[in-house]
């Protein structure tokens, strides 16, 4: 038996709770885990706390994140004893995840722990870091360098932004943040910023085009916000596209795409190939400021973990939240 959070949906309506869970209903996999830590993310909080359509089988133990170590495993990759994370895959919507003590995984989903990290560091950078390190990688791919310019960062108080804030100015970026709390800019600023900027300056229905500031960006929010992000954006500029906690809408117009040759690059960290991933989390080694990770993160018992899911959607926490599986 071990611990997970468990959601059921039937008659009785849709919950989630902490439960005894024997190792026999755990699904699928060659490889079988024993996790130390999760994660708590947005989607997470949609799957805990109903709110979305995210779960798309039951009953299923949510969590989109895990690290841990290797308990049995008939994959040729992998031997009792490794550390391993697995971000995505569609766990915690149709695999059970990482909000448990035990999972039972896909070997091909599994990377190594890296080196630099321990477990709860990995989990401090998570699907939220791993998918700040894709979008920095989309910029530096599509030719977005420090001497270009002012780099905007939306959500910058949130997990994806809190991490981008870091990589960035480490790399030699100019960094700007938005955030919908004013509180926090002083938090955005120690992770690297030089200027946090309301979000209702891009919350709102904008002009089609708006003065040039941005050489690139990050962002999280979508619908109006990506829309003015786009629309200020310089010639040539690229902004990448990785979430939609504003709405799925993109009340846009293609004047940026067609009069400033701006580039909207998509990042998806969920079904991102294997190769890639090795190499974000190979980046993150190299280019996140460990020290920062205090900054960010919140841990938390598993337990906790069920009323936190409606604060974090509320857009009541700050960067990452750690879950201990194992208090």
């Amino acid at each position: 038996m071990f611990k997970g959070i468990l959601i059921e949906k039937d008659d009785a309506g849709y919950r989630a709770a902490l439960h005894d869970i024997d190792e026999s209903q755990l699904p699928d996999g060659d490889v079988t885990v024993r996790v130390s830590h999760s994660t708590l993310n947005y989607k997470d909080g949609l799957a805990i706390t109903g709110k979305g359509p995210v779960v798309r089988k039951f009953p299923m133990v949510p969590g989109v994140d895990l690290v841990g170590t290797v308990e049995a495993t008939s994959h040729a990759e992998y031997k009792v004893g490794d550390a391993v994370v697995l971000n995505g895959w569609g766990v915690g919507e149709g695999h059970w995840g990482g909000l448990a003590q035990k999972a039972r995984l896909k070997g091909e989903w599994l990377v190594p722990l890296p080196k630099q990290f321990t477990p709860q560091q990995a989990m401090a950078i998570g699907t939220a870091g791993y998918t700040a390190m894709l979008c920095v990688l989309a910029l530096e791919r599509n030719g977005v360098t420090p001497d270009k310019g002012e780099i905007l960062v939306t959500g910058a108080a949130g997990g994806v932004g809190s991490v981008a804030v870091a990589v960035l100015s480490k790399l030699g970026y100019t960094v700007v943040g938005v955030s919908g709390r004013p509180e926090e800019s002083d938090y955005v600023k120690r992770l690297g910023a030089t200027e946090v900027l309301e979000r209702s300056l891009f919350s709102s229905p904008g002009k089609p085009l708006a003065r040039e500031r941005w050489a690139g960006a990050v962002d999280v929010v979508g619908s109006h916000t990506l829309a003015n992000v786009c629309a200020t954006t310089k010639y040539r500029g690229v902004v990448t596209a990785c979430g939609l906690a504003g709405g799925m809408d993109f009340p846009s117009t293609v004047a940026p795409f067609i009069l400033r040759a701006v580039t909207l690059a998509g990042v998806d960290s969920v079904m991102c190939p294997r190769p890639d991933r090795l190499v974000a989390w190979q980046r993150l080694g190299l280019d996140l400021d460990v020290a920062k990770l205090d900054l960010i993160t919140n841990e938390i018992g598993l337990a906790e973990a069920i009323p936190m899911a409606s604060q974090l959607l509320d857009g009541k926490v700050r960067g990452r939240v750690v879950v201990d599986v194992n208090r």
